[in-house]
């Protein structure tokens, strides 16, 4: 198949027989969205219609483009994502994006929830209690990142040593540990939001390593990134690329 046929076969796949409301106004930008994203994109490396839509979806959190975020939380659903999945994978997000934009993506996912008839709130996914939550958050910590955890959490300030113990357990306590998503796939998501949100250099790089340190490989990482590359635009993709072959050269 060429471009225009593939775009075709996998805007069906995703959305169903709708015709994008776009073609009424823009339809020579449509085509040009079209075939790039459902003709290109989605054919390139191997990653599936479930990983790609989980990365579509928090990068179109990152970004607050919730109209987009809505018809993709449908195509979520339409290509086997459960509920589930799609809720912590929006959960993972908060960490990063911060609560009032990750609830304003929660707050569409849930309209769409709704739409479907998918009972709330769904089933908790929950792993941690009060009074271990830090130890199981620092545990995965390490898991992900090794040694270095323990070097920054003795090198932190007297009076910065809060913000280590809020990022073991807030961060991978609260989130990391929760269940419905591995870690390969939460890490994976981690990196694409890091990406879209811009200015993290030093924490895509980390989370490359991250991503390595879980079984995630380059070229994994070098599709999801190709992947973002419509939501987020050129100049962020580029950076995340340039972080990817900083920490791991190409031979």
């Amino acid at each position: 198949m060429n471009r225009i046929e593939k775009s075709q076969e996998t805007y069906k796949r995703l959305f169903g027989d709708g015709v994008p409301a776009a073609y009424a106004t823009d339809p020579e930008l449509q085509d040009i969205l079209s075939r790039f994203i459902f003709g290109e994109i989605f054919d390139q490396g191997t990653l599936d219609d479930k990983q790609r839509e989980l990365i579509t979806l928090v990068v179109l959190a990152t970004n607050q483009t919730l109209p987009q975020f809505k018809a993709h939380t449908r195509a979520a659903l339409n290509v086997g994502l459960t509920p589930t999945e799609i809720q912590e994978a929006i959960y993972q997000c908060a960490p990063y994006l911060g609560f009032p934009k990750t609830l304003n993506a929660i707050s569409e996912m849930n309209e769409v929830f709704k739409e479907r008839n998918v009972a709330l709130p769904l089933e908790s996914q929950k792993r941690v209690e009060e009074d271990n939550r830090l130890d199981k958050g620092l545990g995965i910590q390490k898991e992900i990142f090794g040694d270095i955890i323990e070097k920054n959490r003795e090198n932190a300030s007297s009076n910065q040593k809060h913000i280590q113990d809020y990022l073991s357990a807030f961060c991978f306590g609260d989130f990391y540990t929760r269940g419905g998503l591995d870690l390969k796939t939460r890490e994976l998501l981690t990196l694409c939001i890091l990406s879209a949100l811009g200015g993290a250099d030093s924490q895509v790089k980390a989370h490359v390593q991250g991503n390595i340190n879980v079984g995630n490989n380059k070229e994994t990482m070098i599709t999801a990134l190709t992947h973002c590359l419509p939501y987020m635009g050129f100049p962020r993709t580029l950076n995340a690329l340039a972080c990817v072959n900083e920490i791991i050269p190409e031979k």
